[in-house]
């Protein structure tokens, strides 16, 4: 495949998520309550483990990547695994202090810290890091875009506020593009759904794969659906909106994109 070839495709593919972005949230900007009020179930099972480990296996990932970049930049091989010694300290640190102050988050988040990171190190204790820098450092740049800039300043800086908290009339419900602005409620975007959608790099591990490659099928489902997966668990207890949802998960399609554009394709 050609290199203007594969250059057209992702063009293509970039103004496909921004066009579909756009129907998507008109849509939703004049349906989001409609959508609730019909499908919201607080008690959901599956919500709440969306709710509660929708989040733990992009640490799990930011984790990794964030020890491969900061240790590729040590020529010796063992030194290269001190940045992981470091991040497994604090995630251990995190699952104790869950117990001791009792916080249930804390556990699971500190668990996903440090557990993969171990098997991580275990595996590739012999190899060098440098290897995987490229796509540790578009993981790392994936999280600082969405999950931590565009998550959490549009958060603070709307105000919207969630399904669950509005007044028995929804007087109080406002679409995306109407944002009340800083009040203290942080619906929109969906953080959940940013950090579940932190493994769509891994699709720039193999795309060299045919596509009736067992191992490329697998890791699609695998990435598109946990991604779809916690969206949709946000929505159904109501914690989020399907517009907050959107915007976190096209955000992550499009910036994963354009970083494949500027560190794999020039």
């Amino acid at each position: 495949m050609s290199p203007t070839f594969k250059n057209s495709i992702i063009n293509k593919s970039i103004l496909l998520v921004i066009l579909s972005w756009i129907i998507l949230a008109i849509i939703f900007g004049f349906s989001d309550l409609e959508i609730l009020k019909a499908i919201v179930d607080e008690e959901s099972l599956w919500g709440k483990f969306g709710n509660d480990f929708g989040e733990a296996p992009g640490y799990s990932l930011i984790a990794i990547a964030l020890s491969i970049l900061i240790g590729s930049y040590n020529n010796e091989i063992k030194k290269q695994k001190i940045s992981a010694y470091v991040i497994i300290i604090i995630g251990i640190v995190l699952f104790i202090l869950g117990f001791v102050v009792n916080e249930r988050i804390l556990i699971i988040d500190g668990l996903a810290i440090f557990f993969p990171l171990i098997l991580f190190v275990l595996f590739t204790y012999k190899k060098n890091w440098k290897n995987y820098q490229k796509i540790s450092t578009v993981i790392i740049i994936l999280a600082i875009v969405n999950p931590l800039i565009f998550v959490q300043i549009t958060k603070v800086l709307t105000g919207r506020v969630r399904f669950e908290d509005l007044d028995i009339n929804y007087s109080n419900f406002t679409p995306w593009f109407l944002p009340p602005g800083p009040s203290g409620n942080y619906s929109f975007p969906s953080g959940h759904t940013a950090v579940a959608f932190m493994f769509l790099p891994i699709f720039i591990l193999i795309r060299n794969r045919g596509w009736k490659d067992p191992i490329k099928i697998l890791v699609s489902i695998l990435i598109i659906g946990w991604g779809f997966f916690v969206g949709l668990s946000r929505v159904i207890i109501g914690d989020h909106y399907a517009s907050d949802v959107l915007f976190s998960a096209e955000v992550a399609l499009l910036t994963t994109l354009l970083l494949y554009k500027k560190f794999y394709q020039n």
